[in-house]
């Protein structure tokens, strides 16, 4: 039994419970956001260690053995997420320093952020189906209030399809966990895999797997049930949307990628088939989206949806060529989504708006913030030698060794579309000139200092320097994502790291 799981999960609950006893004093609360998230992110550096030098780590609560007691595993995919989630929210919290407003940090934004982190990193580290329903529900709640802190309009209106989406989802799950349960007797999701195995119900597991993919499907923000997200995404501060637009649909990619990797294998024909129609669609109606519309948020919204499409395209194939592709993508999905929230958070910070039509110059006036935000966009838009167009290589290589000419079509003709949209930004937003009904361009032309700046080029310049990294020296995350898919093609490693230590 290893502590090293339970430190991700367990660290941001307590820093929250500190944060919240010292709501008065937001000095302390800010530093605390940034140290503990900065402690999370070194946490879960040393569990990828572990389990990439020892193999999966394995924790069983109270000591009850599996499948009796509730269990956290960290395999490669789960400790890559664990670390992905370090690297983002100490992102984030560096960010918030300069950008939540003091009335949302008195209302609870800094016990808020470290709740959603523990939700995110108890649902890639748990072994329970039914304790990844309550790690959805603790992000739920989390993510619902500080969707509403300030209590905008607009704001109010995206947390109520937010949330009513996602309790349709998770009314789903959990109908589907009880029937799982009743099924097959446990919730452990290495036993399930076993007993499931054994069913002689094979229409029933299969009317089974589908709830679990329309449940998560809709978490991850998959068509067709997707219009929750760019209704929601665009309305609390910047920071706030940057963590969600880099995380929280990942938690449902995950799932779909742990639930039909580990336990709904028996049907793959079937099942992987309708995973392949949904991500073609998921992304060509993702990157219409954005395609139309001009403010920045709705844009970079619409191309969550359209990105998620590939990593669910990864996971439909269902190769190893795919599924180190599908890994290798949410890996540099999640870094290169954030980053571009965080840009259009400066942008909004020196101009005032997010709506293309009102900005203009930031290139002439802050190149440096130009190249910053050309570094994520042509990633996301798949142009070498940066980390998307990697990512896209392999998985779109994986859909032509498998002769599947219609996804990898859709998924070719939405990078085109996507750096459509790149490029429409920078057009607007820093090649022409500032609007002249802009009336306030003090910061942007340097005539007044604003002390905040630093903190939120900060991490904008060390996650585009990560995607650099990771688009100039692949090799490094593509072994881990190859030693991932190898686990996920042969959950029979993660079975026996739960129920063989469960045993003795």
């Amino acid at each position: 039994m290893s502590l090293q799981v339970a430190i991700p999960v367990l660290l941001p609950l307590l820093l929250g419970a500190v944060s919240l006893a010292v709501h008065r004093h937001l000095t302390v609360q800010r530093w605390l956001g940034v140290l503990g998230t900065g402690a999370l992110l070194a946490s879960t550096l040393w569990l990828l260690h572990t389990v990439w030098h020892e193999g999966v780590v394995v924790m069983h609560m109270g000591d009850w053995k599996a499948p009796f007691g509730i269990t956290l595993v960290a395999d490669l995919l789960g400790a890559i997420m664990a670390v992905l989630t370090g690297i983002m929210g100490f992102a984030t919290a560096v960010y918030s320093t300069a950008t939540t407003p003091r009335g949302h940090e008195h209302y609870g934004h800094w016990p808020l952020l470290h709740l959603l982190l523990a939700g995110v990193a108890g649902a890639f580290l748990t072994g329970d189906v039914f304790n990844l329903y309550v790690w959805f529900e603790v992000m739920l709640v989390a993510s619902f209030a500080l969707l509403i802190l300030g209590g905008e309009r607009a704001q109010m209106e995206g947390a109520i399809k937010y949330v009513t989406l996602n309790l349709l989802s998770s009314m789903i799950f959990l109908s589907a966990v009880g029937i799982t349960y009743g099924l097959v007797g446990t919730l452990n999701m290495a036993d399930m895999a076993v007993k499931l195995a054994e069913v002689d119900q094979p229409g029933l597991v299969t009317v089974l797997a589908a709830m679990y993919m329309v449940s998560f499907g809709i978490k991850a923000g998959a068509f067709p049930l997707f219009f929750w997200l760019p209704a929601s995404y665009h309305t609390p501060p910047i920071a706030i949307s940057a963590l969600f637009a880099g995380l929280l649909t990942k938690v449902g990619v995950y799932a779909l990628y742990r639930v039909f990797t580990l336990i709904f294998t028996q049907e793959v024909a079937y099942t992987h088939e309708i995973l392949l129609w949904a991500a073609g669609f998921t992304m060509i109606t993702g990157v219409l989206g954005a395609a139309y519309h001009y403010e920045v948020r709705r844009i970079l919204s619409f191309h969550i949806i359209s990105q998620i499409g590939y990593m669910i395209m990864g996971l439909a194939l269902f190769t190893p060529l795919a599924l180190i592709g599908g890994v290798f993508y949410i890996a540099h999905h999640i870094i290169v989504k954030t980053n571009l929230f965080l840009v259009a958070g400066v942008a909004y910070r020196m101009l005032g708006s997010y709506e293309l039509r009102d900005l203009g110059g930031l290139y002439k006036h802050r190149p440096f913030l130009g190249l910053l935000f050309a570094v994520p966009a042509l990633s996301l838009a798949g142009l070498p030698p940066l980390s998307g167009f990697i990512a896209k290589l392999i998985v779109i290589w994986a859909g032509v060794e498998q002769a599947s000419w219609g996804i990898v079509f859709v998924a070719l003709l939405t990078g085109l579309l996507t750096l459509y949209s790149m490029t429409k930004i920078w057009q607007e937003a820093f090649w022409h000139g500032v609007p002249e009904h802009v009336q306030d361009t003090s910061v942007l032309i340097g005539e007044r200092r604003d002390p905040g700046l630093w903190a939120m080029y900060l991490p904008i310049a060390g996650l585009a320097l990560l995607t650099l990294f990771i688009g100039l020296y692949a090799q490094p995350l593509y072994e881990l994502a190859e030693a991932s898919a190898k686990q996920l093609l042969d959950p029979q490693v993660y079975i026996d790291a739960v129920l063989e230590e469960g045993a003795q």
